[in-house]
């Protein structure tokens, strides 16, 4: 009787924890999502906003130099310069290492300045890191343990991933996923999705639409069509390494041949200003009409993608802020609907499984690639997409968009390799 009374009462504290731990970061969650969706909707709005006004204005686009001197003063007075990045919210969540509040004010400005004069990049960087920093301050004012931090840093990630896409499941698993391929922080499932739900909640409320498409022509479900989309897949692995390695070597050279980050940036500047002189305006900023041009109407010039690629590169690479995901959205479905056709594929579908097979290749999360693919075009051509992106996955070697980011498992065989990404 006395054993039964132990067990029952050791049941009871066990059944208390678990409620308390539910409460507690379902609240904590609620506040970071509520955070990040008015963040992530001003963020949204901003972007848009300073977009609107450079295409009504093309004469800001030669002003980028100057954009980027600005940038460099916001990161040297704070102190930020060299690895405030989102290198730096990925290995937060594996140390001990802090988020810098002050890193959420910087990269907002520094990404709106970046879209306002013509840089060719995305707004999902800024986002990651916006999200670990509301994701630590909250860790911090409810002074949560060291291990239980990097779940609130990953909390606040996918919020912000989720107030800028309007993919919640995707954002979910994203920050969970990103950061050690091949290992699930499931701990951090409850609070990474009502975060999500929740940011995503308050952009709906102002007006901002989710990031979807409608796809009808997908080809018969069959093994020659699934080879060729196989191909494609291949495409985007290729695409992936030379896109990674690109951006990492050109980092790289900037830092040793410029060491002055002022210089830096008004050079990287200069030549973007060249090339928009040269080409246009089509590669500048996000290139949300390229990509839609792609994906509903099967459009694409086939130098599209090299060319956006050059623009990211020198733009991130010279030190420019923003991110790399949108512009890789960009790359992967203008090089899917230049090559589907040549398969025998509807244009359009292949526009819509390079981006997915690019995006899973330069960011090694396939299961969040999975999830993305059904947020963004609906479940119908899901086994094509999710061919597309294991292949591409597999084929892509441990090159990455984010060097912080750990590969713990192989993906050619069952072995623990525990190694940074390339």
């Amino acid at each position: 009787m006395e054993k039964l009374k132990q067990t029952a009462k050791h049941n009871a504290s066990r059944i208390k924890q678990y409620i308390f731990s539910f409460l507690s970061w379902t609240i904590i969650a609620l506040l970071t999502g509520a955070m990040g969706g008015l963040l992530g909707a001003g963020f949204r709005w901003a972007v848009n906003y300073v977009t609107d006004v450079r295409t009504a204005n093309p004469w800001l686009h030669y002003l980028l130099p100057v954009g980027g001197l600005a940038i460099a003063f916001l990161y040297r007075i704070t102190k930020l310069s060299g690895h405030a990045d989102t290198n730096l919210i990925i290995n937060s969540v594996r140390t001990d290492s802090k988020v810098p509040i002050l890193l959420a004010p910087v990269i907002f400005v520094s990404t709106v300045i970046t879209h306002l004069f013509g840089g060719s990049a995305g707004r999902e960087g800024a986002a990651l890191q916006l999200g670990g920093c509301i994701g630590s301050f909250f860790g911090r004012a409810f002074r949560l343990s060291e291990k239980d931090l990097p779940i609130a840093v990953m909390c606040g990630m996918s919020g912000l991933f989720s107030a800028l896409f309007g993919t919640p499941l995707t954002a979910t698993v994203f920050a969970m996923e990103v950061i050690s391929v091949g290992i699930f922080y499931y701990s951090a499932f409850l609070p990474c999705i009502v975060s999500a739900l929740t940011a995503y909640s308050i952009t709906t409320l102002f007006g901002l639409e989710a990031t979807s498409y409608t796809l009808t022509d997908f080809p018969a479900l069959n093994l020659p069509n699934i080879a060729l989309t196989a191909v494609i897949g291949i495409a985007a692995a290729v695409v992936s390494m030379i896109f990674c390695i690109a951006l990492e070597q050109t980092h790289k050279a900037a830092a040793k041949f410029l060491k002055n980050e002022y210089l830096r940036t008004a050079v990287g500047g200069a030549a973007i200003v060249l090339l928009t002189l040269i080409l246009g305006y089509r590669y500048n900023g996000i290139g949300g009409d390229v990509i839609t041009e792609a994906v509903v109407h099967g459009e694409a010039l086939p130098y599209d993608f090299i060319l956006k690629m050059v623009f990211t590169v020198i733009t991130i690479g010279f030190g420019y802020k923003g991110g790399e995901i949108i512009p890789t959205f960009f790359i992967g479905s203008t090089m899917g609907a230049v090559i589907a056709p040549l398969l025998g594929l509807p244009a359009q579908f292949g526009a819509a499984v390079g981006l997915i097979a690019l995006f899973c290749a330069v960011v090694n999360c396939p299961i969040a690639s999975i999830i993305l693919s059904i947020e963004l075009f609906g479940s119908k051509g899901l086994i094509f997409f999710a061919i597309a992106l294991v292949v591409s996955y597999m084929l892509s070697g441990y090159y990455s968009l984010y060097s912080g980011q750990k590969i713990m498992y192989s993906k050619r065989r069952a072995r623990y390799i525990n190694r940074n990404a390339k």
